[in-house]
């Protein structure tokens, strides 16, 4: 096993239950120290703290399991899903049969990322340290009684960091179909895990879905950046008098056009190819209710002062469109873009068109996407639900 020694001074954020020990704060390796592994960490003093995996390529050295002395091994991995299998079980509505089982390290898995579709999974492997355990962690994951199959989507940014190329197929037989057929909410979706964005679908949007149902009586909304039309179902399940679906991709309005006549809205309103930032920019109309929900426009931290400029875009043309009272859902999956930088941002944006909002509602990741208390910059999912005065 390797043995990992911090610097002085540097073991407080392990006390202290940070999952991730960055390059800078090593002082030593013993062990094979060009080898991915399970590693001991210990402070100056040679006092043990915490164990892990060590991947020696990666700027964050060491992705922490555990702060006791225990084996990293199948039992484990079994014992860990087996924990966040039941706070879903707990505490997830009986008409939802997909969400995250895993949530990396707010599961205390780092790197791990499984979604569940019905009865199937989709595993995402982040870290080289992972990749040694794969077969273990499908095995206890094929372990569990409602999995019929297991596919691997890992692909990203943080795989290329690790020095990992990208990894999909199946991992456990038989191969999910086209199209996974899922009910959230009682409402059905199709979930195309091979060809979709991220897994397929956004389990994380899945309380402000339900929220846009509560507001959306007799309201016409605009659902921006929709891809497969999931907050448009929820509007017209909450009574929508009418819905614009807006996506830039062609096979992803295609696939919302069946998922709402799927759920009895054959007429589920206009789907419309185009870009939200020109749309908003153009559009010659108002609507009661917005949705913005834009993919992450600050991939690393250095992309955040260009982002907040496309995020004050958006919101700015979003609110000049709005109806008196009307309202605003919008959101920033940018890890790197703290609450209160997005807060700003809407702010300079309301500011800028002289219109007057309160916020109604904040909005975020649900109960399935849990955050490490230790590891808060894994709340990645920030949202504002807005009214405006007039």
């Amino acid at each position: 096993m390797i043995r990992l020694y911090l610097k002085s001074g540097r073991e407080r954020p392990v006390h202290n239950g940070h999952p991730w020990i960055f390059s800078g704060a090593v002082e030593s390796v013993e062990g094979d120290a060009e080898a991915v592994g399970v590693a001991d960490v210990f402070d100056c003093k040679k006092n043990w703290l915490a164990r892990g995996l060590y991947n020696p390529k990666s700027q964050i050295r060491v992705r922490l399991l555990t702060w006791r002395e225990e084996t990293i091994d199948r039992d484990f991995f079994a014992r860990r899903i087996a924990q966040a299998l039941k706070l879903r079980q707990d505490f997830l509505s009986t008409t939802t049969n997909a969400y995250r089982l895993i949530n990396g390290e707010g599961d205390f898995l780092p790197g791990l990322i499984v979604d569940r579709y019905a009865d199937f999974l989709v595993c995402q492997f982040f870290t080289a340290g992972l990749e040694l355990f794969k077969d273990d962690i499908v095995a206890a994951l094929s372990a569990l009684e409602f999995v019929h199959g297991i596919f691997e989507k890992s692909e990203g940014r943080v795989r290329d960091e690790e020095g990992l190329g990208p990894s999909a197929g199946v991992l456990a037989s038989p191969e999910p179909p086209d199209l996974i057929p899922i009910e959230e909410n009682s409402f059905k979706f199709l979930v195309d895990v091979r060809r979709g964005q991220k897994t397929g679908f956004f389990l994380d949007q899945r309380d402000s879905r339900a929220f846009l149902a509560t507001v959306a009586r007799g309201r016409t909304v605009l659902d921006c950046f929709s891809y497969s039309g999931a907050f448009s179902l929820y509007a017209l399940g909450g009574g929508a008098k009418e819905v614009i679906t807006l996506d830039s991709s062609r096979p992803a309005l295609e696939l919302a056009e069946k998922i709402l006549a799927l759920n009895g809205f054959p007429d589920g309103g206009e789907l419309l190819k185009g870009d939200a930032f020109a749309y908003l920019k153009e559009c010659g109309r108002t609507f009661d209710v917005i949705v913005l929900d834009p993919p992450s426009l600050a991939h690393r931290r250095s992309d955040v002062a260009a982002a907040t400029g496309g995020y004050k875009f958006l919101n700015l043309h979003a609110l000049r469109h709005l109806n008196p009272g009307g309202l605003l859902l919008t959101f920033s999956c940018s890890q790197h873009l703290s609450i209160d930088l997005f807060q700003k941002v809407v702010f300079g944006a309301a500011v800028d068109t002289g219109r007057k909002a309160s916020v109604v509602k904040r909005l975020g990741q649900p109960i399935d996407h849990p955050v490490s208390l230790h590891h808060p910059e894994a709340e990645y999912l920030k949202g504002l639900a807005l009214r405006v005065l007039d």
